[in-house]
């Protein structure tokens, strides 16, 4: 008789043997496969679309003064409430709160904190591009019976687990609890994420970049510099033709990057000087530093490394390179280069 076919691999059993393998905790364990469940419950209302009622502006601004959109608000809450009751979390942030929020007094805390961008990329939603849902978890520092903003002000290489969930075509979770990168997709069918892809890497060097080039203007010499050598093609010297792609969702835009390589850059520029970067360090570049980093690649704020970095505040934000690992060194090379010579 034919040999049968290996049977799928569930997110709850790849769960259960990282713990056995003792990789991670049963908490930890418990608290991926709760973010799991939520995402679950963000992809179901993204995708109703205008047919759920949830496109739109919601009327309210987050912490950054930035409009939200109705699926920003719930996609908030269905994280909130998923994780409130569970028992491994002591505490969340998100980037639409001010502040961090304990879990609250009736519910048992646990050794966790949890920190999420909810939607990211959401001003894509009412056109119906690929969106996504970005988390972080931390340990919470011993004897801190109730977390506050400063507990969580860890570098990123303290995460124990990142991931996000991207709402595409298909769902997908993206996941790294340090042991490598790994895919699950969600089989709409079982209500379960499989997993579809074990040991993502990102190829050391590439031809794709990813960038706004509408900001072009406002960027300082040496990324000026780095994106006209892009440019120039194989005459120029770099030696070879580029190709730039640009989703203007983060999510979508790494996850491209984790499937096929590339390098993806958000730098810091004079449009708005009095900030240091357009995305928030502890939402968006710590985990997604995480997981790149954990696929072969690499991540930089054009002159650090992303995941060395000490946060100062919970809404902090930072300039971004990440993706191939070469091309990110490329990149960090044009800055200390400019640097040494301003010096």
């Amino acid at each position: 008789m034919p040999a049968s076919a290996p049977s799928a691999v569930s997110l709850s059993r790849y769960l259960i043997e990282e713990q056995r393998a003792g990789r991670i905790s049963a908490d930890l364990r418990q608290l991926i496969a709760v973010v799991a469940r939520a995402c679950t419950s963000i992809s179901i209302a993204v995708s109703k679309g205008a047919l759920g009622g949830v496109l739109g502006d919601a009327g309210t601004g987050n912490v950054q003064g930035e409009a939200q959109k109705k699926l920003d608000v719930l996609s908030n809450d269905i994280l909130l409430e998923a994780n409130a009751w569970g028992g491994h979390l002591a505490a969340c942030a998100s980037e639409e709160m001010d502040h961090s929020q304990p879990i609250p007094d009736a519910y048992p805390r646990g050794g966790f904190l949890l920190l999420f961008d909810p939607l990211d990329g959401s001003s894509n939603i009412d056109v119906n591009v690929s969106v996504g849902t970005i988390f972080s978890v931390l340990r919470c520092p011993d004897g801190v019976a109730t977390p506050g903003d400063e507990h969580f002000l860890q570098p990123g290489r303290e995460q124990v687990a990142a991931g996000y969930c991207i709402y595409g075509p298909s769902t997908m979770l993206v996941l790294t609890t340090g042991n490598g990168t790994h895919a699950f997709t969600l089989d709409r069918e079982q209500g379960a994420f499989v997993l579809t892809q074990r040991d993502m890497r990102i190829p050391e060097e590439t031809k794709e970049f990813a960038i706004n080039m509408s900001n072009q203007r406002h960027w300082e010499a040496p990324m000026q510099a780095y994106v006209t050598d892009l440019l120039a093609g194989r005459e120029g010297p770099r030696g070879k033709d580029f190709n730039m792609r640009w989703i203007a969702s983060m999510v979508a835009d790494v996850h491209r990057i984790l499937t096929r390589g590339g390098i993806f850059i958000y730098p810091w520029d004079r449009k708005d000087p009095g900030k240091a970067g357009k995305l928030r360090l502890m939402y968006e570049a710590n985990p997604m530093g995480l997981l790149v980093e954990q696929a072969g690649g690499a991540a930089s704020t054009g002159r650090e490394d992303i995941l060395s970095l000490r946060p100062t505040q919970l809404h902090q934000r930072v300039p971004v390179f990440l993706g191939s690992k070469k091309e990110v060194e490329a990149a960090v090379g044009y800055h200390r280069a400019h640097d040494t010579a301003a010096a």
